[in-house]
């Protein structure tokens, strides 16, 4: 192909741009697998991992037996070129930052979430910091936050610095942040987020990212949940 893509990146791009375009809107059924499979001459496994990705993405719903779906929710993924910690961020509103410590503990790559396995890359035996915060503007409870450190890069963290940004704490390390990437999605809280949060059953903004290191190297994934009418993500570009 003159794009030079993976044949399901291009399938996937493909179908992203009817979902963007306004084509395909959402519950509507996006073309079959062997449809899909005679419109790009290709494989079922190709084809599959195309539906694959755009599923764990947030952007379809396979249903069995039924198809694929577009979801309601369209996950926008930003790159913010400027990292803007949550401290940053609560300052810009003109609010007072605050975090108040959860839990921190040490966990094996084994016992992490695939999701942070997967984004940081560890081996089973490697050591991760976990620690997860809620966060405040103005003593008003903002968000919960859940982060995931290689010990490969922070071998150890001073806990108390989790009361207050991370990121500081790491400039002042000297490690130099570099970029993060961002996606969102919409969810509902599980029971100990209604009770650390203090709500009933409203809708989490979502957000996870990676965030990197001037020399490549990833510093943290974290997944934020926003209490949905607490906070409108704003993203700058």
């Amino acid at each position: 192909s003159m794009s030079g893509k993976p044949k399901y990146i291009q399938i996937e791009d493909s179908i992203l741009n009817q979902i963007k375009g306004g084509n395909l809107r959402p519950g509507d059924q996006i073309p079959t697998e062997a449809e899909l499979c005679d419109t790009f001459m290709v494989s079922r496994m190709t084809v599959n991992k195309a539906i694959q990705s755009l599923a764990s993405k947030g952007y379809i719903n396979r249903v069995a037996g039924k198809g694929s779906f577009v979801t309601n929710v369209h996950i926008q993924k930003p790159i913010v070129k400027i990292p803007q910690s949550f401290s940053e961020d609560m300052r810009s509103i003109g609010l007072t930052p605050g975090s108040r410590l959860v839990d921190y503990r040490i966990y094996r790559g084994s016992e992490l979430p695939e999701a942070a396995a997967q984004a940081l890359n560890v081996a089973r035996d490697d050591m991760v910091h976990y620690f997860s915060r809620i966060r405040t503007g103005n003593d008003m409870i903002i968000c919960i936050s859940y982060t995931y450190v290689p010990c490969r890069v922070l071998p150890a963290i001073d806990v108390t610095r989790l009361e207050h940004s991370f990121f500081e704490y790491v400039k002042e390390l000297g490690l130099n942040v570099q970029s993060m990437d961002l996606s969102l999605t919409a969810t509902l809280p599980t029971e100990e987020q209604k009770r650390l949060l203090g709500i009933e059953n409203e809708a989490l903004l979502k957000s996870f990212h990676n965030t990197y290191l001037d020399n490549g190297d990833i510093l943290e994934y974290i997944e934020t949940y926003y209490i949905g009418s607490m906070y409108t993500y704003r993203v700058t570009l």
